[in-house]
């Protein structure tokens, strides 16, 4: 179970759970962020034992590995909700990265869009007036 909710943490960065489950998922995964930091034949064998996804594990040493390169340590970040859990009344937490990733492929994709589209209003004006 935990190596499971630990590739969904670090597959979207931020996993809604059970505060005692992310108070168990919080060493595995930090530990698995310290190996990720050099990418060496060794350490991607270690993660990928540990974890049992290649995506996410891929995904640790490209994109997170390297973001956390110079600390050295605290990388998650445990928030508590006020809401308890339906049924049985556990608490809920949030587990996240500290830095997340910035979401830039739908940034570029709009400007770009916009670009487009009064170009093709202005073109339209000009013949329309003419």
């Amino acid at each position: 179970m935990i190596r499971n909710l630990a590739a969904s943490l670090i597959t979207h960065e931020r996993v809604k759970t059970t505060l005692p489950k992310a108070r168990n998922l919080r060493p595995f995964v930090e530990k698995l962020v310290t190996l990720s930091k050099e990418a060496t034949v060794h350490r991607r064998r270690l993660v990928q034992s540990r974890l049992g996804d290649k995506t996410a594990a891929k995904k640790l040493f490209e994109v997170i590995g390297p973001r956390f390169k110079g600390r050295p340590g605290g990388y998650l970040r445990i928030l508590k909700m006020a809401k308890r859990r339906l049924g049985d009344g556990g608490e809920q937490a949030i587990i996240e990265f500290v830095e997340r990733t910035p979401k830039q492929e739908a940034a570029p994709a709009a400007p770009a869009a916009e670009a487009k589209a009064p170009a093709k209003k202005k073109a339209g004006k000009a013949g329309a007036g003419a």
